[in-house]
């Protein structure tokens, strides 16, 4: 039997998130904060920005066992294999100590052949962790990367301290369902978590499922985050969505990117352009969800662009990576602290090969260990753009 003594989930107790609301259930981490939410319309971005990417509770213990409370909200799609549950990630002294995920929780169940959506509310559930040192220690529960997380209440067997200031250097990042984790097997184990803890960094993950359209919201998110390091991955939504012709796209980074220097006018910006994604390489958006395979069992994407399409101004990853590289030479004269990365760099033709896209658009639990490894050499050595610490 433990003596356990229950710690308030506070703010400080987090890392990672923008905004913390407070709910009837506890506490609920977002990535994007109330104006940026209140601005927004799209029920996936207000889904996936409550869904903790890179989020974790971080404080100082000597306790042995430690629970829990969380309510999670999970998703289901009509004649799909259920999705697992969400994990959890303790980590103690930088160093992973277990796993966990919390059963139950309330259960979206979308139809997407019909373009419906159904809730059905659940109780809360217990992730425990055990066995731990009673020496003192840092700990890390890194929140599930795709699972809305009400936190209820932090249990320990030993009093809980606010840990002190890690002395890193902050990298904000902010890209699409991949650098949100789609597929990746844990909450450390998405590719900008790998990279942050191989470059020795805090990370904040603005990875957003179905998004990264270089919404002004968000720009300006970024610009009013403090952060040492700033990257943003820009278009394969562009592309699968068909949001918008080249006429439109050029003008819109350049006012993102204005945007996040009125807040970080020297920070050092990197600016990564898609990973390879055959399927939209040379054909525009937009994509969709084959509903057919889904039936079988399995998820995979199609597009309905046509490469004609190309003359009218409809965009494909080649010619976003084209005006990429193009604004980024543009304005570096400028903004010396400006940089770009060819996202092939991170996964490209050979990788495509070996580990191709499971469902054609999103990267495997190994391509993002692999695409990790590669951005903290491209970016956190000692030659990248970035540096070392």
């Amino acid at each position: 039997m433990h003596d356990w003594i229950t710690t308030p989930v506070t703010a400080d107790l987090l890392r990672g998130a923008l905004d913390v609301e407070r709910t009837e259930h506890g506490v609920l981490p977002h990535r994007l904060p109330a104006r940026a939410r209140a601005q927004n319309t799209d029920e996936q971005l207000a889904m996936a920005e409550s869904q903790p990417a890179g989020v974790r509770l971080v404080f100082r213990t000597r306790a042995t066992a430690l629970e829990l409370d969380a309510l999670p909200t999970k998703r289901t799609y009509v004649g799909a294999p259920p999705r697992p549950d969400g994990v959890y990630d303790l980590v103690v002294d930088g160093r992973p100590a277990g796993q966990g995920s919390v059963l139950g929780g309330n259960v979206i169940t979308v139809d997407m052949a019909e373009g419906t959506s159904e809730v059905r509310p659940g109780p809360h559930g217990t992730v425990r962790f055990d066995g731990l040192s009673g020496e003192v220690k840092d700990v890390e529960i890194w929140l599930p990367h795709n699972e809305t997380t009400e936190l209820i209440a932090l249990r320990t067997d030993a009093p809980v301290e606010t840990a002190p200031p890690a002395g890193r250097r902050v990298w904000l990042h902010h890209g699409s369902s991949i650098s949100h984790g789609s597929d990746a097997a844990s909450p450390r184990n998405t590719w900008p978590a790998v990279a942050a803890t191989l470059g020795g960094v805090e990370l904040i993950n603005l990875g957003l499922a179905g998004s990264a359209l270089l919404d002004p919201f968000t720009a300006r998110a970024v610009r009013d985050t403090p952060a040492d390091l700033i990257s943003i991955k820009i278009g394969i939504n562009i592309v699968n969505h068909d949001v918008m012709r080249l006429r439109a796209f050029g003008p819109a980074v350049h006012g993102f990117l204005d945007t996040i220097r009125e807040g970080h006018p020297d920070t050092p910006l990197l600016v990564v352009s898609p990973i390879l994604c055959p399927i939209h390489e040379d054909t525009p958006g937009p994509s969709f969800p084959d509903v057919g395979e889904l039936g079988e069992g399995r998820l995979r994407f199609r597009t309905l662009g046509d490469p004609a399409e190309r003359a009218s101004g409809k965009l494909t990853l080649q010619v976003i990576r084209e005006e990429l590289a193009r604004i980024v030479k543009q304005r570096t004269p400028e903004d010396p602290n400006l940089h770009y990365l060819d996202g092939r760099e991170l996964y490209g033709e050979s990788d495509s090969a070996e580990l191709p896209l499971p469902d054609d658009l999103h990267p495997d639990a190994a391509t993002h260990r692999l695409m990790g490894e590669r951005f903290a050499g491209v970016a956190f050595g000692a030659d990248g753009v970035f540096g070392s610490d």
